[in-house]
């Protein structure tokens, strides 16, 4: 495995993503490309609680920079990579599946430690552990309508079973969901930690 963790930048007009090209759910930002890497860096701690990562994992090498979008600027990574519209192999899809259970673990684990009323913000706002909750997994199923697939409610078993067999149609690719839907589960959990009374 290469000493260097392949990571893509994503540039938006007042904010950029740095996400690891192969670790679904490690991905922060920051106002310019280099506050985004400097900031995936701080969290391999964190994220090495989740998995384990490869030896040399913070050194980082861009193998695409991404024009951002709205979505970029309000604070969620919103572009696929070129290279996440390659079709996987079954064994890639695996992987990234089992890396994404892991997040899902992650903030489930989180969740059962933390207390429900959390510290609020500097303004006094901020969700409470159930609603934050609650909103990944309202975002998991709009995700899912991304991916082609009709929901009523959230259901994780669906997700997985469309990242294996993929619409033609989708909005968006595996590799993508996946490393969006990872990194939505992930940023709350720490969220979650960080904000503990």
């Amino acid at each position: 495995m290469s000493s260097h963790t392949c990571v893509y930048l994503e540039v938006g007009a007042s904010r950029v993503f740095a996400s690891a090209a192969d670790w679904p759910g490690w991905c922060r930002s920051g106002k310019t490309a280099q506050a985004a890497l400097e900031a995936l860096a701080a969290y391999a701690p964190r994220y090495a609680k989740v998995m384990k990562l490869p030896e040399g994992g913070t050194k980082f090498e861009v193998a695409e920079r991404l024009k951002g979008n709205a979505t970029t600027d309000f604070g969620a990574p919103g572009v696929p990579a070129k290279a996440e519209a390659r079709k996987l192999t079954a064994k890639e899809t695996e992987r990234l599946i089992s890396l994404l259970e892991d997040c899902w673990k992650y903030l489930d684990k989180v969740r059962k430690k933390v207390p429900q009323e959390l510290r609020k913000g500097p303004r006094g706002g901020g969700r409470d552990r159930d609603k934050m909750y609650a909103h990944v997994l309202d975002a998991e199923l709009a995700y899912a309508s991304a991916l082609r697939v009709k929901l009523k409610e959230p259901d994780r078993k669906a997700l997985l079973a469309a990242f294996r067999n993929p619409n033609a149609d989708a909005k968006w690719p595996p590799a993508y969901a996946i490393r969006r839907i990872a990194w939505h589960a992930l940023d709350h959990a720490w969220e979650m930690e960080d904000r503990v009374p």
